[in-house]
């Protein structure tokens, strides 16, 4: 059966439960480096490409892992694990081949895993 398009285009928004909101808010900021996706004080909303990461701990959320996977599309698979261990970043899952494409996965500061992929292969 030949299924109409829905119009989707690419993953506007992640949300991401989080248990404390300062620590998170430096986490992503100053560890990994990622702009404000809005203007404000109390901003917690981060741009990674096309895509908004929001960070949510007014418990609409379960923190840590409930039913999500974020996976963010990185240059080089293993240039980011090593970098994110020099910044004291716990990996979780090294970086290994699926489907052909190095992938691995992070904690971050809430102990939410985020995984990461490249399309490099490095043989």
């Amino acid at each position: 059966m030949n299924n109409p398009s829905l119009g989707f285009i690419r993953v506007k928004v992640v949300a991401l439960g989080v248990q404390d909101a300062p620590r998170a808010r430096r986490f992503y900021a100053q560890t990994l480096g990622l702009a404000p996706a809005s203007e404000g004080e109390t901003t917690m909303d981060y741009q990674v490409g096309d895509t908004v990461l929001m960070l949510k701990d007014d418990g609409t959320l379960s923190p840590v892992g409930a039913n999500c996977r974020v996976t963010l599309q990185v240059v080089s698979a293993r240039r980011t694990e090593a970098l994110l261990r020099e910044r004291g970043v716990t990996i979780s899952d090294p970086v290994t081949l699926y489907d052909g494409h190095p992938v691995g996965a992070f904690l971050d500061s809430e102990g939410n895993k985020l995984w990461f992929c490249s399309e490099d292969n490095p043989g």
